[in-house]
């Protein structure tokens, strides 16, 4: 139960609408609901201003359709992330308007409107191979009410892409920048910009790239200040963080 609809329920018991007995009932599992194989935490979006969301890389197709449904009765967005074909399928038996992004590999459930007025986050991908990592944390900026600007395939092999779009980078309060390979990419834009830079390394590259690792690395060291590095291939945490950070 999210603050609103609490709200609303209280309000409902003290105008006689609503008897003690059936708010009781609402509210038994307003902490958390145990599903047997998941424990779904009710109560995260009332401490933390985020609602609980699903990641599905494990979890079976009926695990994900349990949580799903139960999250359906709370009338709140639902975002799944990781998410492949065969889960969206079952998921879109029991919600019509279920919505699956491929690349990112996410699903959306939309019940109400979420809008952070007047600012924007800039996802910024060095290549076309980084843009599924790229488009998982665009897309979970834009589920939690963010205006996001994409300026994907900019990498330092061809740099004067990226000048090209470094006016619009500049008017964004947070960037998120995706780079595998070495991931210089980061430290040249955040030595561009005055905004904080969410830095993601994902695991494209050759041998040496040790899935990842070498640009994970890179990032920790870099020398440009101001840039903050999540782990590798988390496109949700770097879109997670920006959304805070954009709501300040």
């Amino acid at each position: 139960m999210n603050p609103e609809n609490l709200k609303r329920l209280l309000q409902e018991v003290k105008n006689g609408k609503t008897d003690i007995q059936e708010a009781l009932n609402q509210l038994k599992d307003f902490s958390f609901k145990d599903l047997g194989h998941t424990k779904i935490d009710n109560h995260r979006e009332l401490r933390t201003g985020y609602p609980e969301v699903i990641f599905c890389s494990g979890k079976t197709v009926e695990q994900v359709r349990d949580i799903i449904s139960h999250m359906l009765t709370k009338n709140n967005n639902i975002l799944a992330t990781r998410a492949d074909k065969e889960i969206f399928d079952s998921v879109k038996k029991i919600c019509a308007d279920a919505k699956f992004n491929a690349a990112a590999r996410t699903i959306t459930i939309k019940r109400k409107d979420l809008k952070i007025p007047g600012t924007v986050i800039s996802v910024v991908s060095a290549g076309t191979s980084d843009m599924p990592v790229a488009e998982e944390a665009a897309v979970t900026a834009e589920f939690f009410g963010n205006k996001v600007q994409r300026v994907f395939d900019v990498g330092v092999a061809g740099i004067h892409r990226l000048y090209d779009k470094l006016d619009e980078i500049r008017k964004s309060k947070v960037i998120v920048v995706v780079a595998g390979m070495e991931g210089a990419l980061p430290s040249i834009v955040k030595g561009l910009v005055d905004k904080p830079v969410i830095a993601v390394p994902t695991s494209i590259g050759y041998g040496a790239n040790f899935n990842g690792l070498s640009a994970l690395l890179g990032m920790l060291t870099s020398c440009a200040s101001g840039v903050t590095v999540v782990n590798i291939d988390n496109g949700f945490g770097a879109g997670f963080a920006a959304s805070m950070i954009n709501k300040l």
